[in-house]
């Protein structure tokens, strides 16, 4: 899709910039921020409750839907938009997390990857051909190419073999993808791990190869937090600054502002919904204000005994006719509920957090 990326503003205190990223189900203000919904439903929420937190995109994943409901029926449906009633963009992920995540259950080849589903053994052969092909089933508005996530620690050795294999594989999904072209955007995974020069070496290949956006993988799999301030000044500055720039699956709020302010348009992470689960809640610490500040925000754990009489709101949006002592109760009684308010709190306060983050640099203050 031409010209799908427009920058609306840069910053002059940091490297942060306002933009507008077009896809074929709608245009998405960034920096913005996708819910998890890895097997076509975000955790305990509906569909019209995800409208109503205001996201513009989700994120799905590309092998959990090979394995459920399979690509036959995303085929029948018409693509995941319409089989989850979802009407905005959504991005899949091709499968190359569950390269590192199901290390167990799973062979490398130079041509693709061997799976074994965990729940009942069947096998799976996934090839970048195939997950561009699965992709395109799905109907999501970006695709990602299928990689190598190498864990953490690896050598540098591992580390340069692993960044070749995805850098070959992202040119045999832009090959594949080139076959019947589409409005679908591809975008390209950066690796190497945390070694500089892998880094750079593994940008400048794939912008060689030329993407519609690039993301920065292999920041959130176990290397030291300080990790990723590293990577993106590495890496940063080898992308295209017309493209989109993408950091996989982080983080905090903090280091969310941290990595806008180095450039980065677009985050994913579980840990709104996972930590929503536990009963742990992100607060805003006081009004909306200073992001540049440490502590802008706290969590509490609602489980915890000294809610159990606080009748004040949960949040001062969304959920403020609600009290903690109300969700203290649902979860200490295992009410389904519980999980639903606690997801609803925290997606809201990421999503905030991102329009807050959109205002900040719009007025100059980020």
């Amino acid at each position: 899709m031409a010209n799908h990326f427009k920058i609306l503003k840069k910053s002059k205190l940091s490297q942060a910039r306002l933009s507008k990223l077009k896809t074929a189900h709608g245009i998405i203000n960034a920096p913005f921020f996708m819910p998890i919904a890895t097997r076509g439903a975000v955790k305990n929420l509906t569909v019209e409750e995800i409208k109503d937190l205001k996201a513009e995109i989700i994120l799905s994943n590309t092998y959990h839907l090979l394995l459920r409901p399979g690509v036959a029926l995303m085929k029948k449906y018409g693509g995941l938009h319409q089989f989850m009633r979802w009407s905005a963009p959504i991005l899949t992920d091709s499968g190359g997390f569950q390269v590192f995540s199901l290390a167990k259950h799973r062979k490398i080849t130079p041509q693709g990857v061997y799976f074994s589903d965990p729940q009942n053994g069947q096998k799976y052969y996934l090839t970048p051909q195939k997950a561009i092909q699965i992709q395109k089933a799905i109907g999501s508005d970006i695709m990602m190419v299928l990689d190598e996530c190498p864990p953490y620690p690896v050598t540098e050795k591992y580390a340069d073999e692993s960044l070749e294999l995805t850098t070959k594989w992202a040119a045999l999904c832009k090959k594949e993808h080139q076959k019947k072209p589409n409005s679908q955007l591809l975008f390209a995974i950066v690796q190497g791990s945390t070694f500089k020069d892998l880094r750079i070496k593994s940008a400048k290949q794939l912008t060689a190869i030329g993407f519609d956006g690039y993301a920065i993988g292999g920041v959130a799999v176990g290397e030291p937090r300080e990790k990723m301030k590293e990577v993106l000044n590495w890496t940063i500055p080898e992308l295209p600054a017309d493209k989109p720039r993408y950091l996989m699956g982080l983080g905090r709020p903090e280091e969310i502002v941290e990595a806008v302010k180095g450039g980065v348009d677009m985050f994913d992470c579980v840990i709104p919904t996972r930590e929503a689960r536990h009963g742990r809640l992100y607060i805003w610490k006081s009004q909306i204000s200073n992001l540049k500040s440490q502590v802008f925000y706290r969590t509490i754990n609602i489980n915890n005994a000294k809610f159990a009489k606080d009748l004040s709101s949960i949040n001062n949006s969304n959920l403020k006719s609600y009290s903690k002592a109300y969700l203290h109760h649902l979860f200490k009684t295992n009410e389904t509920l519980g999980m639903r308010l606690a997801t609803l709190n925290n997606l809201n306060f990421y999503l905030t957090l991102m329009a807050e983050i959109r205002n900040n640099i719009k007025n100059g203050k980020l």
